[in-house]
């Protein structure tokens, strides 16, 4: 067996002992603990208030939109970061690249402030 294979066959190792480890952990938990279940146990409990009607409801597609654009642009500082902390290293190519990164990056946030997604109604 090469040396190549065998560096796979330890990464397969670990995989198979850390699945053991793990299942053998979580049955082991589930054959000590004690288990007294009730109908009160198994009804919908939020934030210490009684459910109230259905527990099911509709949400609008605008929050989930929101919360996409904050994700988007919360990335572009995960990429903004490491490229500030070495910026000489980069020099001007750099510098254009990363220009245009965030010249996109406005174009979509120009694009969604005209779309009215931001609004928060």
């Amino acid at each position: 067996m090469s040396d190549f294979l065998r560096d796979y066959l330890n990464v397969v190792w670990f995989a198979v002992a850390a699945l053991a480890i793990g299942g053998l952990l979580l049955g082991l938990a589930a054959a000590i603990r004690p288990s007294f279940p009730s109908a009160e146990k198994n009804i919908a409990y939020e934030s210490g208030v009684d459910p109230v009607g259905m527990g099911w409801s509709q949400s609008q597609i605008r929050y989930y939109v929101f919360a996409l654009l904050f994700v988007i642009f919360d990335v572009e500082a995960v990429f903004l970061f490491p490229w500030a902390a070495n910026i000489e290293r980069y020099g001007t190519f750099g510098l254009v690249v990363m220009l245009i990164f965030i010249v996109l990056l406005l174009d979509g946030l120009v694009y969604a402030w005209k779309r009215g997604l931001l609004r928060w109604v």
